[in-house]
């Protein structure tokens, strides 16, 4: 199944912007003032909006100390799948290592059911990285993941994963505007969402024909609809999406409310042909930490207890 009825999410206690992560995001910008107080409001906001459509969500809060103020997108270190297995990540950006926290896999457990847990992080001391569903987009219906190569996915690894999970890789290079210029995105969940009967993106970062013309006939030949969106939108998060269910199997597609504005009439109306839209204010998220809705959701396949 695509999509989950259950999320992980991560009380901010410390977060703001990251110098270690903001030398390869381009969508980090530092401000001043209460970020933290500013952001708890904006992620407290967000959990109801979820739960009062019938998504279970399931929040543990952070720790003080270590310091890890990007510990609010949890869907970088972890992945938990409907076989049982949990897939913990290695990470670019050191102080984001700490994020890997043995209690919350415990506190997973006492829910679902684990049957193994499976540790790439090794893989941190070649200085190679795949950071979870940030990096790679996965199609569970036809077992295809999507990775575009960057620092924090490195396409052997990746492939590795594909492999001993059972998916077609389909690799590409996807690049934004940054100043004056065309630099790697960081994530792949940016600039591409796939959900169950439909998949948004942005062509326009994949500057290679060939690449984009292989990714878009994958994309037809999934027999999935494809809705573009501009690099503008994509700078606005409009990427950065997560299908999802709730307790009586309805499905929404959740975004935040910047890319929610950005985006289209005739989008949102290709959108909504599928499923309902949620969407969320998450500007002082999305500004420090550079990443939006999609980050913040690490989605539970695990079977129940």
């Amino acid at each position: 199944m695509q999509t989950t009825d259950t999320v992980l999410m991560i009380e901010p206690v410390a977060f703001g912007f990251n110098e270690q992560t903001a030398v390869n995001n381009y969508f980090q910008v530092q401000q001043e003032g209460n970020v933290q107080g500013e952001a708890l409001k904006e992620f407290n906001a967000f959990v109801e909006k979820l739960r009062a459509k019938g998504i279970n969500v399931i929040t543990i809060k952070d720790t003080l100390d270590p310091k890890t103020p990007d510990s609010i997108f949890p869907n970088n270190w972890v992945s938990f799948h409907k076989d049982g297995k949990v897939v913990l990540y290695p990470m670019f950006a050191e102080n984001r290592r700490l994020e890997r926290r043995d209690d919350i896999i415990n506190q997973i457990k006492e829910q679902f059911e684990v049957t193994e847990v499976i540790d790439y992080s090794g893989a941190e001391k070649d200085n190679l990285f795949l950071e979870g569903t940030g990096s790679m987009i996965f199609d569970h219906d036809n077992k295809i993941a999507y990775g575009s190569v960057s620092l924090r996915l490195d396409e052997d690894l990746f492939r590795k994963f594909c492999a001993e999970f059972g998916f077609r890789p389909v690799v590409f290079h996807s690049y934004q505007t940054a100043g004056e210029e065309r630099l790697p995105i960081y994530h792949t969940n940016v600039m591409m969402c796939v959900a169950d009967k439909f998949v948004v993106i942005c062509l326009d970062c994949i500057d290679d024909e060939l690449e984009r013309e292989k990714v878009i006939e994958t994309i037809k030949n999934s027999g999935k609809e494809l809705i573009e969106i501009s690099e503008e939108q994509m700078q606005n998060f409009a990427g950065n999406m997560l299908q999802v269910h709730n307790n009586v199997g309805e499905k929404f597609l959740v975004m935040s409310q910047s890319a929610y504005r950005s985006l289209k009439p005739e989008q949102v109306a290709a959108i909504e042909k599928y499923c309902e839209i949620i969407y969320s204010d998450l500007e002082t998220i999305e500004t420090n930490g550079g990443g939006s809705a999609r980050c913040m959701l690490a989605e539970v396949f695990l079977p129940k207890r």
